[in-house]
């Protein structure tokens, strides 16, 4: 495996890469790597000669109320974990590679930001694309994989690639669980016994909530107080929201048809977890 730090190396190998013909699969993380990382690089594993990893804390990406300088770094342990997991590069540029002057060029996104979680943090999904746009031209895959865990995220994504047709196949990974059902998180481990025993209602909220839909209830705000009474019933947790809208879209949907996203963000003592559902209404 090997690490590569400028921009001038990446692009010079990626295009050495292609030009013998192999496919490149491309992963790309702020590090710290997680179980849901790993799923992404083991099936872009499966899927491509070569597997690309980037790892850069974008600062792009984090508003005037976050803190960049807490963001967990590690990177002698990504680098075990990547390698024990079969990628061939990692893609390791400082903020000063990635931005030696200021830009002035970004992109902004329009559609698909005032929803879900991206309603609390305005400008995040403009610092995501703008990386991404940058880092799609260097690394130069074949494919790309993003988890469904952050389906806000994979729509403005897809929306990216199509608006400005790069030549690159969004594949989405599904969420991985625990066998409780539980969305894996780095978040989970916050949770006391109690409430670890209460979050599994999350995902069974949201499956009991798709079986009234495929029995036939097409009204979004039945189907919404439904899962809002699961939850309510079967744990302490605090309804941060429980939204249904089209999928990639993210439109507001009257009558429940064709491919939807039903997402929900609930807060814990110390943790707060997101998960959703996105299927097609036949």
């Amino acid at each position: 495996m090997k690490v590569i730090p400028t921009i001038r190396e990446m692009q010079q190998t990626m295009i050495q890469a292609k030009s013998t013909g192999k496919s490149i699969g491309y992963v790309p993380t702020m590090g710290f790597l997680h179980e849901g990382h790993l799923t992404l690089i083991d099936k872009a594993r499966e899927e491509n000669d070569l597997v690309a990893l980037s790892i850069f804390v974008n600062p792009l990406q984090f508003g005037p109320t976050e803190d960049l300088s807490s963001y967990p770094k590690d990177f002698a342990r990504d680098r075990a974990l990547a390698e024990k997991h079969g990628v061939d590069i990692i893609f390791y540029p400082s903020v000063e590679e990635m931005y030696p002057v200021p830009l002035s060029v970004t992109v902004n996104v329009k559609d698909r930001t005032d929803v879900l979680c991206g309603k609390s943090r305005p400008g995040h999904f403009d610092g995501v694309v703008t990386v991404l746009t940058k880092l799609f031209h260097i690394v130069q895959p074949n494919k790309a994989y993003f988890g469904t865990k952050d389906a806000q995220q994979l729509a403005i994504v897809e929306g990216l690639v199509n608006d400005f047709h790069f030549p690159i196949e969004i594949v989405p990974v599904e969420t991985v669980r625990e066998e409780d059902g539980l969305a894996k998180s780095s978040r989970n481990v916050n949770l006391i016994l109690e409430e670890r025993e209460q979050a599994p209602v999350l995902y069974e909220s949201l499956q009991a909530a798709k079986s009234i839909i495929e029995e036939g209830e097409r009204n979004p705000e039945k189907v919404i107080s439904f899962i809002q009474g699961l939850i309510r019933e079967k744990s302490n947790g605090v309804i941060d929201y429980v939204q249904i809208y089209s999928y990639p879209n993210l439109k507001e949907l009257e009558r429940l048809e064709g491919r939807i996203i039903i997402a929900l963000a609930v807060k814990f003592s110390k943790a707060r977890l997101i998960d959703n559902l996105i299927f097609t209404i036949g």
